[in-house]
């Protein structure tokens, strides 16, 4: 079969014929229709976890993807041959991902049915990213008539929980680049803040046109200060500044582990450094989001398996990149 694999930590991607894994007991062999680009999988890739799980090398990347059931192995019942199916696969040894035609996965693992709504595409561009939107959501314990600032919006994260906090009725403060201020609107955003374009004229405390940050901008529009802050991206003194804007009583999380979270607790302030556990309750919420029209599913780009190379680890991408198989 044809997949992607890195031959050592650190190494580039290559194409290259691996054998077809087939199921053993207690295992489903899916024909891999499309798969989902994390920026996880560059960590994998580096290194992350060396020494905390096994690795087999050649390694195949990829924790998200989405293909029908073309093998069943012994003692699984509940699962049909041609069945759709999606999952969030990290399972030891690493090196058996989805950046190939097939894999071979437990039937106890992350993964549910696809609804005939939803494309592969689609399904595939959900598991890491909205399953941690999910869960942030959920952790902050979004409700109506909140007010939720989202550094790092652009992104596959960001576009799912923009999505979602506007779901929960919370008043969406989006930070994103000028260019993608019409399609945070669209994902359900009351207000953007775009990366250094604010500019200020009449402050006490900045000079006339002297761009602001992302605190200063939200200060100007929601003086009280928000209930939550989701972000994504900023290093440690950049999340100190955004989380200074958090009510007393409200919640910041940092998906980037940023956070002080002594600092944060002494004002009141709940989350930290978050780390998602959301598994196949969460996935078949969203598809079933999906499939009613709810959610929208941000897709940048679909480039086909070969060029992965390009496109593990790249930034910028404004949704998700979902490579077709």
């Amino acid at each position: 079969m044809r997949a992607i694999v890195v031959r050592e930590f650190g190494g580039r991607p290559e194409t290259a014929d691996m054998p077809v894994p087939e199921a053993g007991p207690g295992e489903l062999k899916i024909e891999i229709e499309a798969a989902g680009v994390n920026p996880f999988d560059q960590r994998i890739i580096d290194g992350f976890l060396d020494g905390k799980l096994p690795h087999d090398f050649p390694l195949i990347p990829g924790v998200d993807g989405a293909g029908r059931v073309v093998g069943i192995g012994a003692d699984v019942t509940d699962v049909e041959i041609g069945e759709r199916v999606v999952g969030k696969w990290l399972n030891p040894p690493l090196g058996h991902g989805t950046f190939a035609e097939y894999i071979v996965v437990p039937s106890t693992s992350i993964i549910a049915r696809i609804p005939d709504e939803v494309t592969s595409i689609q399904a595939a561009a959900l598991p890491t990213a909205g399953i941690t939107a999910l869960d942030l959501i959920h952790a902050a314990k979004v409700a109506a008539g909140q007010s939720v600032l989202i550094v790092g919006a652009s992104g596959g994260v960001g576009s799912y929980l923009v999505q979602l906090a506007a779901l929960a009725g919370a008043h969406v403060i989006a930070t994103a680049r000028p260019d993608d201020t019409d399609r945070m609107i669209r994902l359900g955003a009351t207000e953007v803040v775009n990366y250094g374009r604010i500019t200020v004229t009449d402050s006490p405390t900045h000079a006339e046109g002297a761009p602001l940050s992302i605190a200063d901008s939200v200060r100007i529009t929601v003086p009280a200060g928000v209930d939550v802050l989701f972000d994504l991206v900023s290093p440690p003194p950049l999340f100190a500044d955004n989380a200074s804007v958090v009510k007393s009583g409200g919640a910041a999380y940092t998906t980037v582990w940023s956070a002080d979270e002594e600092a944060l607790k002494a004002r009141g302030i709940t989350g930290g450094n978050f780390e998602s556990s959301g598994g196949a309750p969460e996935l078949r919420e969203l598809l079933r989001d999906v499939g009613n029209g709810d959610l929208v599913v941000p897709i940048d780009n679909t480039p086909p398996l070969d060029a992965a190379p390009e496109v593990i680890g790249a930034s910028g991408a404004r949704g998700k990149t979902v490579l077709v198989i």
